[in-house]
């Protein structure tokens, strides 16, 4: 996919879904001890969640496909001294980042695919994530007023995180996804998920 699009979001003022900080739902896994050994952060944006857990002495790599973004996150971590990598790749295509990650974070981005790029997504977190390694999904959710753009059902979510393209869910609870535009947040799931 091509980051221009997503990079035009971040080049005339704040992106809807950039709030200027880690959002709850990722704030409340790191306190419960949910991230473990390395971490990748997929469709980091300018930063927040990866600086968060960086932070908290976790090896953070955060990816994404716009430029502006992934300089607005190095600008981050260098102005609070955090020691985070920021590059640039396809989510699609991280088998290309050569690396393995014992947490995977995907706070924002599973919802912005349809089906059928949902699977090549799946399958391709699932070639950069150890076995038995924890994802953990944040998407906008349909139940609720006042939904996200792309919300997506519990259903949608179990039957794409399936067996078949290496992942098994753990959980699935209702959560809020923080955002420009909600003064309490969207409806969201958040998903435990396990790679098999």
């Amino acid at each position: 996919m091509t980051g221009l699009p997503w990079d035009a979001s971040y080049q005339d003022g704040p992106a809807p879904w950039d709030v200027g900080g880690p959002q709850q739902a990722i704030v409340r896994l790191a306190a419960q001890g949910g991230f473990a050994g390395a971490v990748l952060d997929a469709g980091c944006g300018s930063g927040e969640n990866a600086l968060y857990i960086a932070a908290r002495g976790f090896s953070v790599l955060g990816v994404d496909v716009a430029e502006t973004a992934l300089a607005m996150a190095r600008s981050k971590a260098l102005a609070r001294g955090i020691d985070v990598e920021f590059v640039a790749a396809d989510a699609l295509r991280l088998d290309c980042l050569g690396r393995k990650f014992d947490t995977v974070l995907d706070c924002g981005l599973f919802h912005t695919f349809d089906g059928e790029e949902r699977r090549a997504y799946l399958e391709s977190l699932a070639t950069v994530t150890e076995h038995r390694g924890r994802l953990y999904v944040l998407c906008f959710s349909d139940d609720g007023p006042d939904t996200g753009p792309h919300p997506i059902s519990r259903e949608e979510l179990t039957s794409a995180l399936d067996s078949s393209n290496g992942w098994k869910v753990v959980t699935i609870e209702p959560d809020r996804l923080d955002t420009r535009y909600h003064d309490d947040g969207a409806p969201a799931w958040l998903a435990t998920v396990e790679r098999t």
